[in-house]
């Protein structure tokens, strides 16, 4: 029997272009053994309602493999994502591959193939991701390395002799133009192998928004699943629709929260203020060459003084102390994520 895939698509506040997202991903959905969720993660806009009327009366919603769910809270990117997993297939059944998609996201003429053949063909892969584009066809970047101290000593110092240095730390990898193992891929367009989530959870729901995958990422490959870039499949990507992330005044607390978390989980407190130090380090080298190059600002504004004071208040008093359960739908289990 061909494999099952469920295909889940995210909304927030997005109603119109996740219909429009939700259209290219059933065209691309034809002739695989395959069924879409629309996740609405609790817009109170309306939202629910717009794509519930639509898929009622619109034409191309008439027969197709699709249906909406509300997820009744909006716990964030992987929460919301976790509810369409949770959810299965229509008659409870489970798919052996998940794909998510963002609602600002639309598959080019084969990319939902690629990545589908691929996991069938690799079995030591758990995750697969798309090449990433703009409307404007311009490749976003996509494809990454695992953060780490020396990333962020680099990323904050904007040096070319520190950049070639540690360029094997550096955490975007490029635009690779060719299929490629990576540590970790967006989560824009992404599909995932059901058993590897079975072994290792869901996304950790203490990430609101960032993060999220790559954590994911990273406990697959603890647990010797390799994730991979696929250059064959193109995704058109408008990007930070639902996030606002393009017009940041000022980085918010989650992305804050989201990356002390990612830190102190996977490598200890330690490690995450030892991190911090170095994004600092980097920072002051970067705001006295500006200074004296009278080069224009790279951060929002407040950022090095917000990461400062946020981080230091996570080191003496650990954000309000949650354990994320991310349950396997296999049977049940709870995976605890422990507060920091």
């Amino acid at each position: 029997m061909q494999p099952k895939l469920l295909v889940i698509s995210l909304n927030y506040r997005t109603a119109e272009m996740t219909l429009r997202s939700v259209q290219f991903a059933l065209r691309e959905m034809t002739g695989l053994n395959a069924e879409l969720v629309i996740v609405d993660n609790d817009s109170g806009d309306g939202s629910f309602e717009t794509m519930q009327a639509a898929l009622a009366s619109e034409p191309w919603a008439q027969g197709a493999p699709v249906r909406l769910i509300q997820s009744g809270h909006n716990g964030g990117f992987g929460a919301g994502n976790n509810v369409g997993i949770r959810a299965g297939w229509s008659d409870g059944s489970r798919p052996d591959y998940v794909y998510i998609l963002n609602s600002d996201a639309f598959p080019d003429p084969g990319s939902i193939r690629a990545l589908y053949d691929h996991l069938e063909s690799h079995p030591a892969t758990g995750f697969a991701g798309s090449y990433i584009h703009g409307e404007d066809g311009e490749a976003h970047m996509t494809a990454f390395r695992f953060p780490s101290v020396a990333s962020e000593f680099e990323g904050a110092a904007r040096f070319g002799p520190f950049s070639r240095l540690l360029k094997h730390k550096i955490v975007p990898i490029g635009i690779p133009q060719t299929r490629e193992r990576v540590d970790w891929i967006a989560g824009a367009s992404m599909m995932m192998r059901q058993s590897v989530l079975d072994e290792i959870g869901l996304f950790d729901e203490t990430f609101f928004l960032y993060f999220e995958e790559t954590d994911l990422c990273l406990r697959a490959a603890r647990a010797g699943h390799e994730v991979h870039y696929i250059r064959d499949s193109e995704v058109t990507h408008i990007g930070s629709v639902s996030t606002g992330m393009k017009t940041w005044q000022r980085v918010p607390g989650f992305w804050l929260d989201s990356r002390w978390h990612y830190y102190s989980k996977n490598h200890g407190r330690a490690y995450a203020a030892l991190a911090t130090l170095a994004h600092v380090a980097g920072g002051v080298l970067w705001r006295l060459r500006r200074l004296v190059q009278n080069k224009p600002p790279a951060d929002p504004p407040h950022f090095l003084r917000d990461l400062v004071f946020h981080d230091l208040k996570a080191l003496v008093r650990p954000l309000p102390g949650k354990r994320a359960a991310v349950t396997s739908p296999k049977d049940g289990t709870a995976f605890e994520t422990p507060a920091e």
